[in-house]
């Protein structure tokens, strides 16, 4: 995670234009390079240039011993402009 995104709630992120991205690393571990194995990341990130994800790539490359095979991702913004509103006064009904 980084500095962007850390004490951030998820509403704060979803409205500075952060959406959900959710990517699947395939990769080979050197006991088994025989073998793919997959890992499911899930994050928030800012499209289209993803700096999360690239961050957490690198991560990957230097800390994790399997060599990445691919990276398949996909991206969504949860709250677009027309959906949000805020909402000054308050109803109470008995």
């Amino acid at each position: 995670m980084s500095d962007l995104t850390t004490n951030k709630s998820d509403l704060e992120l979803q409205l500075q234009g952060y959406g959900l991205i959710t990517a699947e690393l395939l990769y080979r571990m050197p006991d088994h390079p025989h073998l793919l194995q997959s890992f499911i990341w899930q994050h928030y990130d800012l499209a289209p240039k993803f700096p999360e994800l690239h961050q957490f790539i690198e991560f990957w490359k230097k800390e994790i011993e399997g060599r990445l095979y691919s990276v398949v991702y996909t991206h969504k913004r949860l709250i677009s402009p027309g959906e949000w509103r805020n909402v000054t006064g308050e109803l109470i009904l008995h």
